[in-house]
């Protein structure tokens, strides 16, 4: 069963940039925009990254943090942030665990070819590691605007 509003940060484990294993509840404590996306460096999440990255300020200045996650090793990851110059934090998922607790791993269609893969969406979670708000199948433009609008609902600073 998919995480819905209301409902904690799950105690699932990430990979950082540097290859160390971290809980993904250790992120409560401050409100926390945690976003999935499907491959580094392709056009659709680029652009996601770039526009996090372009309104990092704006995020860190109400307290949210921001944190992307897809299944692409650290070592690709890094490339990406290095590439676009991406000024905020990406971490893999490797066995998908955590994705599947969102919801994110879904079956997708392409050229009437089923397979399995990464749904873009992003929640937003308040201090208390609560999800405030859910976003299912993102479309990139304007994307980011709109959760830096949501982000200023739930108290930060």
């Amino acid at each position: 069963m998919a995480i819905e509003e209301g409902d904690r940060l799950p105690a699932v484990d990430l990979v950082d940039l540097d290859g160390k294993t971290f809980r993904l509840d250790s992120l409560a404590g401050a409100p926390l925009v945690l976003y999935f996306y499907p491959k580094d460096d392709t056009a659709g999440c680029t652009r996601e990254a770039q526009d996090f990255s372009a309104f990092k300020a704006q995020f860190d200045a109400r307290g949210v943090a921001i944190l992307g996650v897809s299944r692409d090793n650290t070592i690709k990851h890094q490339k990406f942030v290095n590439k676009y110059d991406l000024t905020i934090p990406l971490a893999t998922d490797p066995d998908g665990k955590v994705l599947e607790a969102f919801g994110a791993w879904v079956e997708k269609s392409m050229y009437g070819k089923k397979y399995m893969g990464i749904d873009r969406s992003t929640f937003l979670f308040d201090a208390d590691g609560r999800l405030v708000r859910a976003w299912r199948k993102v479309r990139v433009p304007g994307h980011v605007i709109e959760v830096l609008e949501a982000a200023k609902d739930i108290g930060a600073a």
